[in-house]
């Protein structure tokens, strides 16, 4: 059995991308082995790690990787590059959303639920690839067929889902959604742990977090260890190679031990972030009953010296923006709603893939109103059918919408 010449070219081992190249027409597979054991002595002992490979007469790079310590996945790009300079990565949860199939219900009144995709950060990646952008997402999710069936919706919607991983002890999260007769929800958490709270930092893609152009998370994965730890890693590594760092709070506030614990933990990086949006009960909640409507109140207790950018959304009436030269208000699409669940998530992806590739957003006022109007379009349109994934709309749906809205 031999291998071509143009076969072995390229491998990742760990977070480390070795070059490799041969120059014989012909090898043996020994040889082939014996190369990648001394490649593989410089960064990781051998005795940690074993060679996973498929197809052995027409290796091709994704279908060789590194098992050892994590439940990897073998890259998938879904066919678009990772190595983009406008990639938008986001780091944090994805679980199942249970929905009941009629609204205005509580729980225990639901006739039946309908299960969706969830998970704030996860939405925003989907979001910023249907509107045209790159994106890839960086999370843990349970061996199991509802992490499988995430994994496999991120590659339909054209996410690179190569830096998710999989936990064979804890199960994908649950969470149980009611729709009250506003649209508005209360949530029902199921993560006892759940696969999410259980990625470590030696699980990190730490090749993917080094091509954001910008990093997205939000502070459920503060909550407890493995996955506290990872995040800030991701951050730091993100912040080291130059990407914009994006934050969402994104409060739930169950599933903190005390309200206490979760000001605390979302304020913990607070000043590590670029680009930070908070809502309306956010503020207050952050602020201990601060007024979110008063600029002083969000100046003086949310606006750090580093940051670039601090939004402040509030629902259908559109959002307010905070820099360090200027500050206004870009009022919303009113639109009929029927389910508000992935609004902001949303609004934060259709203002991610403007920003992905205008930086010069921070500075251009201007510029930055169009961008946060699109990100208004985005929300609203999201809010007009059930499920955060399925309603995230098109680049041309938002154009259109703006348009009508305008016109």
């Amino acid at each position: 059995m031999v291998f071509g010449r143009k076969c072995l070219e390229r491998v990742t081992v760990l977070n480390f991308e070795v070059n490799l190249s041969f120059n014989y027409e012909e090898m043996s597979v020994i040889m082939v082995f014996d190369c990648f054991r001394s490649v593989l002595n410089l960064v990781w002992s051998i005795e940690s790690c074993f060679l996973v490979v498929e197809n052995i007469h027409d290796i091709e790079a994704e279908q060789l990787w590194i098992v050892g310590g994590g439940e990897d996945l073998p890259s998938d790009t879904n066919g678009k590059s990772a190595n983009n300079n406008s990639l938008v990565v986001s780091f944090g949860e994805f679980l199942i959303d249970f929905v009941p199939t009629v609204g205005g219900v509580s729980l225990a009144e639901a006739p039946a639920f309908k299960k969706a995709p969830g998970g704030a950060p996860a939405n925003v990646a989907v979001c910023v690839s249907r509107l045209g952008g790159t994106s890839a997402f960086i999370g843990k999710v349970g061996d199991d067929e509802f992490g499988r069936m995430l994994a496999n919706i991120l590659k339909e919607n054209n996410v690179d889902n190569s830096g998710m991983r999989f936990d064979h002890s804890a199960r994908t999260a649950l969470a149980f959604v009611t729709l009250r007769a506003d649209g508005e929800r209360e949530f029902l958490f199921f993560r006892h742990p759940s696969a999410d709270m259980r990625l470590r930092e030696s699980e990190l893609d730490i090749n993917l977090i080094n091509q954001a152009k910008i990093f997205h998370f939000g502070s459920i994965s503060l909550i407890e260890e493995p996955c506290k730890s990872a995040q800030l890693a991701a951050m730091n590594i993100a912040k080291n190679s130059g990407s914009i760092l994006s934050y969402d709070p994104n409060l739930r506030l169950p599933l903190w031990p005390s309200a206490e614990a979760a000001r605390k933990g979302i304020m913990s990086i607070w000043d590590q972030a670029d680009l930070i949006k908070v809502s309306e009960d956010e503020i207050t909640f952050l602020t201990e009953g601060g007024d979110p409507y008063d600029d002083n109140v969000v100046m003086k207790n949310l606006f750090h010296p580093n940051l670039k950018l601090l939004i402040v959304t509030e629902g259908p009436a559109g959002c307010r923006y905070y820099t360090k030269t200027f500050k206004g208000r870009v009022p919303g699409i009113k639109v009929k709603p029927i389910d508000t669940t992935g609004a902001g998530d949303a609004f934060v992806g259709g203002l991610l893939s403007s920003l992905a590739s205008d930086l010069n957003l921070f500075q251009d006022e201007k510029r930055l109103r169009e961008a946060l109007a699109f990100a208004n379009a985005c929300g609203a349109l999201t809010v007009t059918e059930r499920g955060a994934i399925p309603a995230l709309p098109t680049k041309q749906a938002v154009l259109e919408a703006l348009t009508k809205h305008h016109g």
